[in-house]
């Protein structure tokens, strides 16, 4: 069964650690001998910029990834192709996997939407609008006034409108969610669980998941642990009450998987790393059809294409 995982932090971590070996690295939670355990699958590589980097410097250093992710994965490993279209998809053969280059959060384009495009150009194909503090988009999750949107903000919605890009939510304080759900043509939540599970500030509620469905967005389930479980151990059977509660929300045909490997230091027991999805496929088919898990696993993210 193909996996289609819509969020990892591998170009930030290889960033931060020069001397990681990306193919089997054991500090690596995907690495691309791991990636490599299946075929056809897609997985979507974030650029993040953590807040300790001045804001001068925080387009360049979205470049150095991107640089990391064309020199260390896609020209070391020819097997991976970059994904800027849907039909890129279709054109995988059998032993290949697909890479979709992401932002996670806009910091690094400041004011200037001209560092958007050059992004786009590059390959980014889905951009979340905030991390977790405010930026000159949106305000984030943690950031207390919950001031939603800049003027800015708007223009970047519908500039990703345009190139028919995800405007991804997660992150996103409640008043930006609300906001830029009502422009954005595209949205999804690429790493987000229900709050009524686990009422941690970077969940969305019933009446937000509930919206972005309406709205014909995705939201992809993520194995942070604090985010999954009020319980201090965590498993596989918290994820799997994440996927039920959000299928009983009218989810079956728009919930995903978003790992946030490589951005979390902890992990759910059985989920420790890319490996893991075998486990979670496993037990996902004791409680739903093949094709249902089918449509969790892939078909559901890449349904919701429309670039």
């Amino acid at each position: 069964m193909k996996i289609f995982d819509a969020h990892c932090d591998l170009l930030y971590k290889l960033w931060r650690e020069p001397d990681i070996d990306v193919f089997s690295d054991e500090r690596l939670q995907v690495s691309i001998s791991k990636l490599q355990e299946r075929n056809n699958n897609i997985q979507c590589f974030a650029v993040f910029i953590p807040e300790d980097i001045p804001f001068i410097n925080r387009m360049e250093v979205a470049l150095q990834q991107i640089n990391l992710f064309y020199q260390r994965i896609l020209k070391k490993f020819p097997e991976i192709k970059l994904i800027k279209t849907k039909s890129d998809i279709n054109l995988l053969s059998n032993h290949e996997m697909g890479a979709i280059l992401t932002l996670e959060g806009c910091d690094a384009i400041g004011d200037q939407l001209n560092n958007l495009q050059i992004l786009y150009h590059l390959g980014v194909r889905s951009v979340g609008l905030t991390w977790n503090f405010a930026n000159l988009v949106a305000d984030g999750a943690h950031e207390k006034r919950n001031g939603g949107l800049t003027n800015f903000g708007r223009m970047v919605i519908r500039y990703l409108n345009e190139q028919r890009l995800w405007t991804d939510l997660s992150h996103a304080c409640e008043r930006s969610f609300w906001e830029a759900l009502d422009i954005a043509e595209y949205p999804i939540a690429s790493h987000s669980n229900a709050y009524s599970i686990c009422k941690h500030v970077r969940n969305l509620k019933d009446e937000q998941i509930v919206a972005l469905l309406k709205n014909n967005g995705m939201i992809g389930v993520t194995f942070v642990p604090y985010f999954t479980s009020n319980r201090s151990n965590p498993t596989i059977s918290d994820v799997l009450k994440q996927v039920e509660y959000i299928c009983s929300l009218g989810g079956e045909t728009q919930l995903g998987f978003g790992s946030d490997f490589d951005g979390i230091e902890v992990t759910i027991t059985g989920l420790e790393n890319y490996s893991g999805y075998e486990t979670l496929i496993n037990e996902l088919q004791k409680l739903y059809s093949e094709e249902l898990v089918h449509k969790f696993m892939y078909r559901n993210f890449f349904e919701h294409m429309s670039y």
